[in-house]
């Protein structure tokens, strides 16, 4: 039976439709600005020039007008391989689960475990998310990618530190409202399972491209980024470590609780993925179950020894540790993690390769040192507007601007977003199907209100189902009403009426229970019931199923909605099922709305 809290699924055939729609236009504009940054970026490159002469930062240091130090290999690496990540991480955003799934399959999940307050503040993200699925689902997709190609083409100076900054920016709202903070105030923090949350190193990651190049200059920085991440290790190994929670135990008994990691790992393997990869991660959570104590106890040690090698701040024991960090941390991310972007809901691929990337960039800060380069001729001040266009720094300027706007491209609408408070109709279209127009005369009626008077359908112009004991859709469905008529405010002649639904609950004073429960003080407002009878051929007019639960009396009836002109006449037909979120609701309030009005309007 329609109605009865239906739900959204992430394969709604129209939600998938709209967001590849929404795709589609939006990438139009990116390809334009994605072309001008990258022949903005390239184009230097094409222009003969000097070949450069490179030798140690500590040559010559009076020449300035013949070289200049090079970007540090440290900040490039840093730079160009989160801008990749970025890249990949919108590209996964474009997965059709997004705009459902994301939120209810990863973000509440992830938000579950974490006290009342994280999930107050994940919950108001999540609702204009859920508001706006379409969109935000988009945006995601174009800030992300936007970003990447930020940092990608904004290779020096203050626009590449700009680009360090928005990533920061974006990287924090996602940490707070996609990872819940990762997971830092749940049960069960690990390291193998992603804490402190991949985006937080993302933010790292921004920040160091933020700083000035001169803190890039020297060993300071590199043995401050190693010492910072082995306390980090370190600490990562005492939690892991700490008993009571489960990372000692396996499962070698079927019968018994399974340990923290086997738990996890188990649960890993059932996600869709390639056979091969799911039989090596089932395997190893075999293996886990056997020897959890083992295992637990070889990583431990692994995450102490790492971290205390990168407290050394010695070239030679931090080559060794970023070896070894880089082995665990890819076994983790292939038996643990699962690469963690499979499933059709993944957004990153977890917390494992930022970390080894972290880690290699301390190393590359703490060993390599600036070189400086021949100033090319392209340096040379220009002489005419054409030369000025076609300078590097004006390319620069262009290319950054560029991939600037694909940023915007997504952060537009969020915003936009962000501050509407009505849900997109397309929730209850979704749920409950396009409104479906007609023009045939409306079955009359006559029956009684609220109040004991008679009323027919000749002194009115909306309607709908309702049960006066029902404590599920109906109070909602009610509310909504309430929310349309106030919008509805300077709208004259409309009428809202709904029709007892319930074939034992038929009394007056069972509808006039509702009203007060509900608060329908509403003046053109129209409960109406009757003799069964009467009801009945009123719900067989109107294509209404009814049927008694024995719950309460309540009793599962259609949820739909008419709306009637002033000549009678039905003029569309609404399903108003509340579906299970107050998004839900406000779309269909939204919905109600527009019809009616384009019916007053007619």
């Amino acid at each position: 039976m329609q109605g009865m809290g239906g739900t959204l699924s992430g394969s709604n055939p129209l939600i998938l439709a709209a967001f590849e729609s929404a795709l589609r236009h939006q990438a139009l504009i990116v390809l334009v600005l994605l072309l001008i940054a990258a022949t903005a970026w390239v184009w230097p490159y094409t222009v003969p020039k000097p070949k450069p002469a490179t030798e140690p930062a500590g040559t010559d240091p009076g020449d300035k007008t013949a070289t200049e130090l090079a970007e540090p290999l440290a900040r490039k690496w840093l730079r160009v391989s989160f801008g990749i990540l970025w890249i990949f991480d919108g590209l996964l955003q474009l997965q059709q689960a997004m705009p459902v799934g994301l939120p209810t399959q990863v973000v509440q999940p992830a938000a579950s475990t974490s006290p009342g307050w994280v999930q107050h503040l994940v919950n108001n993200g999540l609702s204009i998310w859920l508001r706006h699925p379409i969109s935000a689902a988009a945006s995601a997709v174009w800030i992300q990618v936007g970003i990447g190609v930020l940092l990608l083409v904004a290779r020096r100076g203050r626009l590449s530190q700009l680009a360090g900054v928005v990533s920061v920016g974006w990287g924090l709202v996602v940490w707070v409202f996609g990872e819940a903070f990762g997971g830092i105030f749940g049960s069960g923090l690990s390291w193998l399972f992603g804490a402190p949350g991949a985006v937080l190193l993302y933010v790292v990651a921004g920040v160091l491209i933020a700083l000035p190049e001169r803190a890039w200059i020297g060993q300071r920085l590199g043995r401050a980024l190693l010492g910072v991440l082995g306390i980090f290790f370190i600490g990562m190994a005492v939690l892991q470590a700490w008993p009571g929670r489960g990372f000692w135990q396996g499962q070698r008994d079927p019968h018994a609780t399974a340990g923290s990691l086997t738990s996890m790992v188990q649960t890993m393997s059932k996600t869709p993925q390639p056979h091969a990869l799911s039989s090596v991660v089932s395997s190893f959570g075999s293996f886990d179950a056997q020897h959890g104590w083992f295992v637990n106890l070889f990583i431990v040690l692994a995450l102490a020894g790492i971290g205390f090698a990168l407290l050394t701040g010695r070239e030679q024991v931090t080559f060794v540790a970023l070896v070894c960090c880089s082995i665990l941390c890819i076994a983790v991310w292939v038996f643990v993690q699962d690469l963690g972007f499979l499933g059709g809901v993944g957004t990153d691929p977890n917390s494992m390769i930022p970390t080894v990337l972290l880690v290699g960039v301390g190393y590359l800060a703490l060993t390599r040192r600036p070189t400086r380069v021949a100033l090319a001729t392209e340096h040379v001040r220009p002489t005419s507007l054409r030369s000025l266009v076609s300078s590097p720094a004006a390319l620069g300027i262009t290319a950054v601007v560029a991939s600037f706007g694909i940023v915007l491209v997504g952060a537009v609408p969020m915003a936009f977003a962000s501050v509407n408070t009505h849900t997109d109709t397309i929730v209850t279209e979704a749920i409950n199907g396009q409104p479906e127009p007609t023009d045939t005369p409306a079955a009359p009626f006559q029956l009684t209100d609220q109040n004991g008077a008679p009323v027919s359908l000749l002194t009115l112009k909306g309607r709908t189902i309702l049960d006066p004991v029902c404590t599920t859709d109906c109070p909602l469905i009610a509310q909504e009403f309430r929310q349309v008529d106030g919008e509805l405010a300077s709208t004259k002649n409309t009428a809202f009426v709904a029709v007892v639904a319930n074939p034992t609950y038929l009394g007056v004073q069972f509808v006039q229970a509702f009203d007060s429960q509900e608060n329908m003080n509403m003046p053109n407002w129209y409960f109406l019931t009757g003799s069964l009878a009467q009801l009945t051929a009123v719900w067989n007019a109107y294509g209404i199923e009814v049927q008694t639960t024995g719950s309460g009396g309540m009793a599962a009836h259609s949820d739909t909605t008419y709306v009637i002109d002033g000549a009678g006449h039905l003029r569309t037909i609404l399903g108003a099922d509340p579906g299970d979120t107050a998004s839900d609701s406000a779309s269909f309030a939204a919905l109600l709305n527009k019809e009616m009005r384009a019916v007053a309007a007619a």
